[in-house]
């Protein structure tokens, strides 16, 4: 049975009097997203059917600023709540092929007959429109989940500095893993605020866990020795491996600003009995 559609003034208008009919063919052009539908509503409160009558208001109405911001919310929306990506790209399109299906019905209801230039015309804003909802909203996605992962990047790397108080005056730093030039900063922010806040005297770094480090790395740490000590506090290094004892021969670079010890367990004995 051939769907019947209700006339009206303009295409805004048509589409808002034909919503059944309007969702219907969209849910058949968006097969995989049909079924997910209530599934995104309940993880992420993203109700598909009313933003994309929203988004198709906007493309029809070339209203711009509206479609942009629209983008801009839904791609955060989307990266926050981890949703498939290929859903909204699938989405999109069916919203694509609905309108044009739409535009098609209008045109035919009115026996407009739209000349070709008129139709291409219609065709490019159309299409321009939707591509640059898409385009936003990937922006928008990918920038909010860089934000994310720099965040929880941050996060990690404050805990894998974990400054340890011993005593009122001493605290163990044991470092573990790659030394990287990015680590480092955190390492140099995490010690000298923690130094001042903890009211340290004596840090003990273990570095027994560090079997490698870069020259630009093995330098800047020699830097964060000497903020220690500028900071009032006397730095111990323990741990010190083969490896990266003969990497500081070959390029010059010693801990002058530090104490050096054998093991931790040797250090701490030493302070503490």
């Amino acid at each position: 049975m051939e769907t019947e559609y209700y006339k009206a003034a303009d295409v805004t208008a048509f589409i808002t009097e034909n919503k059944e009919q309007f969702e219907k063919k969209l849910l058949s052009e968006a097969v995989n997203v049909a079924s997910k539908i209530q599934e995104i509503l309940l993880k992420g409160n993203i109700d598909l059917l009313k933003n994309a009558g929203k988004l198709s208001q906007y493309v029809i109405n070339q209203k711009e600023e509206e479609l942009v911001a629209f983008a801009e919310i839904e791609g955060i929306a989307w990266a926050h709540h981890s949703l498939s990506l290929s859903f909204k790209l699938e989405w999109v399109q069916a919203i694509r092929r609905t309108l044009w299906h739409f535009l098609y019905q209008f045109d035919k209801l009115n026996n407009a007959n739209t000349k070709r230039e008129e139709f291409f015309a219609l065709e490019k804003k159309i299409n321009d429109r939707i591509d640059q909802f898409l385009n936003t909203f990937f922006i928008s996605f990918s920038s909010y989940k860089d934000e994310l992962l720099n965040t929880q990047r941050q996060m990690v790397e404050h805990l894998s500095v974990p400054i340890i108080p011993i005593s009122p005056s001493v605290a163990v730093l044991p470092l573990i893993g790659i030394m990287d030039s990015y680590r480092m900063r955190i390492i140099e922010e995490k010690v000298l605020m923690d130094i001042a806040k903890l009211k340290v005297q004596t840090l003990i770094f273990d570095l027994s866990g560090i079997a490698e480090m870069e020259m630009n790395d093995i330098d800047h740490f020699q830097k964060v020795l000497r903020g220690v000590a500028m900071m009032g506090a006397k730095p111990i290094i323990t741990g010190l491996r083969p490896e990266l004892v003969r990497t500081m021969i070959h390029t010059g670079i010693a801990f002058e600003k530090a104490a050096v010890k054998g093991t931790l367990q040797e250090s701490l004995k030493n302070l503490l009995s």
